[in-house]
């Protein structure tokens, strides 16, 4: 009789709680259903699943309301309830799409190119004239290796005679401490060329050679001087007998192909019009800096050259340099009518290859293979006696701002432009390079050091 007396007590418990939903009772038992109800089912459910994972957290229309619950003290700095599910969510959560992340994982291996910055900041005791110098590097207002260094030296001037050596300090070891900050400011607007690296190097050498007896102005008049030394003797008067050497192998009737713009070779190419040799000159160009423009208008206006006496009769001055201008993808079809190429370098290695402009190493390898003779113009301050097997392992990248007419941020906002800056020219492709101490073959460019009486260890 217990027992009997307890069944009707039980057994409301059991229908309030293991009661299925009214739903459900309307729906049939999936052993009635056919295969494609029951595929039909699971699939809704499916998207039932996705679509509350999908939903914020909190904010479930269909859940049912529950009695609130005692919430626990906590630290009111810390969120609490759907806020710090929502913080967590917003932390956790990648703030880039799926084509971002691809395109940021694919500019990882780009990211030792020494990529350009939005404005170099201001970290320790600047001279103004290194803050004006490092804005011009930034925007290529300055480029080229040769007015790079010599844009360097002649701010480096002006912060050595702004210079005050402090109590109790020498200008032998204080001095190097000033420039160093003057130097990382550079290489924050852009990285540093080879030859503002061994101008630089030599410049501290001068420094720590100073004598510490000398008078502090006369020390720096002194400083000023060997700057002014360097200028002449590794650029100035290098470029002069570069200009010598390079002139004998222009010969009348030539055709001059040349690279973009080397201001070795503008100078090349104008000396051998001032002494009356006809020759003319495809200039071939390539973006995004098209230097190559800059170099058609100063050969297209060079200077009539004086008239001469020959055979006691007036001869009339030859006509002004005919220049073709060509872009890039048409270098195979003018490589055929070229007689010689002429190229310029930014830093040129023991090895014998050439790092230059980007497309320098195209040019070499179409004219080597039509059989072309490739001479390169370098002064000797641009070697570097480490070795470069590529241009990957080392290189610059181009800003974006030199692609204006290509809107990257509202047309296209998952474009990436890259374009280095330069490439590597091996020395297979190249015939010789002319220096000031002579026409080096590539496979003797590593005795360049003791051609100029060093020895390196």
């Amino acid at each position: 009789m217990a027992a009997l007396e307890l069944m009707p007590a039980a057994q409301p418990a059991l229908t309030t709680t293991e009661a299925p939903p009214s739903t459900s009772s309307s729906q049939p038992s999936q052993k009635s259903m056919s295969k494609a109800e029951r595929r039909e089912l699971q699939e809704k459910q499916r998207a039932a699943k996705i679509a509350q994972k999908q939903q914020p957290p909190g904010d479930a229309p269909n859940k049912p309301k529950s009695k609130p619950k005692p919430v626990a003290p906590q630290n009111p700095t810390q969120p609490s309830g759907a806020d710090a599910s929502r913080s967590k969510d917003a932390t956790s959560a990648p703030t880039m799409d799926a084509a971002e992340m691809s395109k940021s994982r694919n500019l990882r291996i780009f990211s030792h190119f020494g990529l350009p910055k939005h404005g170099p900041g201001l970290k320790g005791d600047i001279h103004p004239c290194i803050v004006r110098l490092a804005l011009q590097f930034s925007e290529f207002k300055i480029c080229g290796a040769n007015a790079r260094c010599i844009a360097t030296l002649t701010a480096f001037k002006t912060v050595i005679q702004d210079y005050t050596t402090p109590p109790n300090n020498t200008l032998s070891r204080h001095l190097m401490t000033h420039l160093s900050p003057q130097i990382t400011h550079l290489v924050s607007a852009r990285p540093m060329s080879v030859t503002m690296g061994n101008a630089i190097r030599q410049l501290k050498l001068e420094i720590s050679g100073s004598d510490i007896d000398m008078p502090e102005q006369d020390a720096k008049d002194l400083l000023c001087q060997k700057i002014d030394d360097y200028i002449r003797d590794r650029i100035i008067i290098a470029d002069e007998v570069i200009q010598d050497l390079a002139c004998r192998k222009i010969k009348d009737g030539d055709v001059i192909l040349t690279y973009a713009r080397s201001s070795v070779v503008e100078k090349v190419l104008l000396s051998a019009h001032k002494q009356g040799k006809r020759f003319s000159v495809i200039v071939v160009d390539s973006r995004p800096l098209l230097e190559g423009k800059e170099l058609l208008k100063a050969l297209t206006s060079a200077p009539p050259v004086s008239w001469t006496l020959s055979n006691d009769s007036l001869l009339p001055p030859p006509p002004p340099i005919p220049c073709t201008y060509a872009l890039l993808p048409a270098l195979p079809s003018l490589i055929t009518e070229a007689t010689s190429v002429i190229l310029g370098a930014h830093s040129l290695h023991s090895n014998g290859a050439v790092f230059s402009r980007a497309g320098t190493a195209l040019v070499a390898l179409m004219a080597k293979q039509h059989s072309v003779p490739v001479l390169v113009c370098c002064e000797t301050y641009k070697f570097s006696e480490g070795v470069m097997l590529d241009g990957f392992g080392k290189n610059e990248l181009a800003p974006s701002h030199l692609f204006r007419d290509i809107s990257t941020s509202s047309q296209e906002p998952n474009l990436e432009i890259l374009n280095p800056l330069y490439d590597l020219t091996p020395p297979s492709c190249i015939t010789a390079v002319v220096t000031e101490v002579g026409l080096i073959p590539p496979s003797s460019i590593s005795s360049i050091p003791m051609a100029l009486g060093r020895i390196s260890l």
